[in-house]
């Protein structure tokens, strides 16, 4: 099933010299699998801007694959971002995953923009393609943003953010593919024209995911509950039921014409590397470019 299939991963920057070493270790496993792209997250209020520069440049220079560097206007006037745009761009950076980014005070908080910044993530890909000929990938959300009031006015943001030159959006993680198909299904109704590439968040700790789905709102199946309940202390028969959980998952997307998948890894590899092996993708095997 891996003939049309692309992929690509999600790290956040390391925060030492052991956390460094051991991305790099993950990355060159995930390179062998040929990814579209790597994207790197960042900090709120730039938080990690010298780390996640430092990542990109690196990936930019050394490797095969293509870095995507994560921005928020979270905190930042549009000076500061733009700045970082250009640095972005001098490290050899050419995409760039727009997102509006959380309040410092986390998920929930209300949101206030800067003053003299960006106002949101569709103004800040207006900014971004003001500043540079950047590919802009933003961010979906299947199971609506938590701070939405609907649905429909998620739609309404993805189609502004699309307008101002957005090519395609990477979904928050999801366990129930529903979610996934209505969305894809209502872009279409609207004539939204962008590419939606499903996230899926492989399991290293089923507590610490109920946690992200709670914050998140995304939910979780009592089938999936079932399955990794009693298995905390017994981490090699979990890893086994996640990589099964996940490629599932992706087959059964891939069944209704779904060809581009984001993992969020953690900064681990040999979960999604698994994954991957398990829908077909192979060492030295290069997907399609996305």
């Amino acid at each position: 099933m891996s003939k049309n299939i692309s992929v690509s991963f999600e790290f956040f920057p390391p925060k030492s010299d052991e956390a460094e070493a051991s991305l790099w270790r993950n990355l060159r496993k995930l390179e062998t699998l040929g990814p579209s792209f790597v994207s790197v997250t960042y900090g709120a209020g730039g938080t990690t801007r010298d780390r996640t520069l430092n990542t990109v440049r690196r990936i930019a220079q050394e490797t095969t694959m293509a870095p995507v560097a994560h921005l928020t206007c979270v905190d930042a006037t549009k000076d500061e971002v733009n700045a970082v745009l250009r640095d972005f761009w001098a490290a050899g950076v050419r995409h760039i995953l727009a997102l509006r980014g959380d309040p410092p005070q986390g998920v929930g908080a209300r949101f206030t923009p800067h003053p003299d910044g960006y106002r949101n993530a569709a103004d800040l890909v207006r900014g971004i393609r003001e500043i540079g000929n950047f590919e802009v990938s933003v961010s979906a959300y299947p199971e609506k943003h938590p701070e939405s009031v609907s649905i429909e006015e998620d739609l309404a943001f993805l189609a502004d953010k699309a307008d101002h030159g957005a090519t395609q959006a990477i979904t928050q993680f999801f366990f129930h593919n529903a979610f996934y198909l209505r969305l894809r299904d209502r872009i279409a109704a609207r004539g939204i024209k962008i590419k939606l590439i499903p996230g899926i968040l492989p399991i290293t700790n089923f507590a610490k995911a109920q946690e992200f789905a709670a914050k998140c709102g995304a939910h979780i199946e009592p089938e999936m509950i079932r399955r990794f309940t009693g298995l905390d202390a017994e981490p090699e028969t979990r890893n086994l039921v996640a990589a099964m959980v996940a490629a599932e998952q992706v087959q059964a997307l891939q069944r209704e014409g779904v060809e581009d998948f984001h993992f969020y890894t953690l900064n681990r590899a040999d979960l999604t590397y698994a994954i991957c092996r398990m829908i077909g993708l192979g060492a030295g095997e290069h997907t399609a470019a996305a």
